[in-house]
């Protein structure tokens, strides 16, 4: 798409003032800058899967021991909850520094937010230690997760896309959209060789705390290599023409609300089919269809493979046929699957379970590649890290939060697991409205 003046002005900056017009300055660094990204969000959303992992097999037993076991799931889901209503928060405090001092300093600051906090859990007694205060300080320290992973996503997005050349955005912001399937197979990986290796009650007691503990070193290398990246050559340009917001949350509520709210609408599918894959669907699949714990983590991991090959194809693709018609594609695919997915999954095997869980996943894949470049494209720079993390963080609180518990309140209230199925379908309208109403961004000078 080619850019209009006008849209040029909008933005800004000029194509002769775009540090973009000559890629190759910063081509001895895009290595680095790559691997900053992929690694920091892998590990922050490591962080944040062990905990729904550990909300799906043990949390209910270890902080809510008193409610019955279905209560209980609905209190451990409720906390899991709780990280995607603090990342709004989160979203606008980080973006407002992000926008304001710069890509790089968020980024360290986010991680250390998220790490400690990740740590924290695995070290908290449970309500056989200390009684009520063990669910309080759960329900504290999910909440600083969520604060910090708020900032994350943003920084990450920005620092990859506003360091790629013109027309390979969607290649370069495929790296931190694959920090997810990475964390998500160190963490159940890790789960999967205690479950084998232990013991029910030994996991039980102990074991599921050590991928909390484990985070301190992941940590330390994300530091390590977070610390070596420059900032960004589009912020230094915003920098030294002095186009730097005053208030950026302010300016974008005042210029551009309208994109948040519809971008947040349009990430809303990417949310719902990975947390009802993958938080929902282990619970469901362990309690209610009696498939064994690991048998279900593996299955899960095998589909988080599609995941990445869906994140690495549709990022690619959307260089060449555009953001929003890549993403229209795959919200459309989603709209069906929804009402496949549970018909599968309620036959009992093994291998239509994998099915189910693979095609959700996948069409996961398909629907976030593309965002990791299309939000930051959707937002001028002064306010742009504000903006693509707010509507990432909200169309997590719709898409991320509200499933595992809509789920599980429809399976009590005797609706049936296809209604689950209705659910997804009727998110991933929700996102093609959206987007059949957000602009093609895939042409646009940052």
């Amino acid at each position: 798409m080619t850019q209009s003046p006008q849209s040029a002005s909008h933005r800004g900056a000029s194509p002769q003032s775009s540090p973009q017009s000559s890629p190759q300055a910063e081509a001895p660094s895009r290595t680095r800058i790559a691997a900053a990204s992929l690694i920091g969000t892998a590990i922050e959303f490591y962080d944040f899967y062990i905990y729904g992992t550990a909300a799906a097999l043990v949390l209910n037993t270890a902080f809510f021991p008193e409610l019955d076991p279905l209560a209980g799931s609905l209190a451990a889901f409720s906390t899991f909850a709780v990280a995607f209503i603090s990342r709004p928060l989160g979203s606008a405090v980080f973006g407002h520094w992000g926008d304001r001092i710069g890509r790089k300093s968020m980024l360290v600051v986010s991680l250390l937010v998220m790490g400690l906090s990740t740590v924290a859990i695995g070290l908290l007694p449970g309500h056989a230690a200390i009684g009520v205060a063990a669910p309080v300080l759960l329900v504290a320290l999910r909440f600083t997760q969520g604060i910090g992973l708020g900032g994350e996503w943003g920084g990450a997005a920005l620092l990859a896309t506003e360091h790629a050349p013109p027309g390979r955005r969607g290649l370069y912001a495929m790296f931190p959209q694959l920090g997810p399937s990475v964390g998500f197979i160190v963490a159940n990986g890790l789960f999967l060789v205690l479950g084998e290796t232990l013991s029910d009650e030994q996991f039980m007691s102990w074991g599921w705390r050590l991928p909390f503990v484990a985070s301190l070193l992941l940590v330390v290398i994300g530091l390590y290599v977070r610390l070596k990246i420059s900032e960004t050559p589009v912020f230094r340009a915003a920098m030294d023409q002095r186009r730097i917001a005053r208030v950026p949350f302010a300016g974008l509520i005042r210029h551009q609300w309208r994109r948040v709210l519809l971008g947040a609408g349009a990430m809303t599918i990417a949310y719902t089919l990975f947390y009802t894959a993958t938080t929902y669907c282990l619970a469901y699949g362990t309690t209610t269809l009696d498939v064994p714990r690991t048998t279900m983590l593996a299955l899960t991991m095998i589909g988080v493979l599609f995941m990445a090959a869906g994140t690495v194809a549709s990022s690619m693709v959307s260089d060449r046929l555009g953001r929003r018609r890549t993403l229209i594609a795959g919200t459309v695919v989603a709209i069906a699957w929804g009402l496949v997915m549970f018909p599968l999954m309620e036959t009992g095997s093994v291998v239509l379970i994998g099915v189910a869980l693979a095609g959700a996943l996948g069409l996961m894949g398909l629907v976030f590649g593309p965002m990791g470049a299309f939000l930051p494209e959707l937002f001028r720079t002064e306010f742009r890290y504000s903006g693509a993390s707010l509507a990432y963080s909200l169309g997590g609180v719709l898409g991320g939060a509200v499933p595992p518990l809509v789920a599980t309140s429809m399976q009590a209230g005797g609706l049936g697991v296809m209604s689950v199925g209705i659910y997804v379908s009727a998110m991933a309208v929700l996102s093609l409205l959206c987007l059949l109403a957000l602009p093609e961004t895939g042409g646009e000078t940052l």
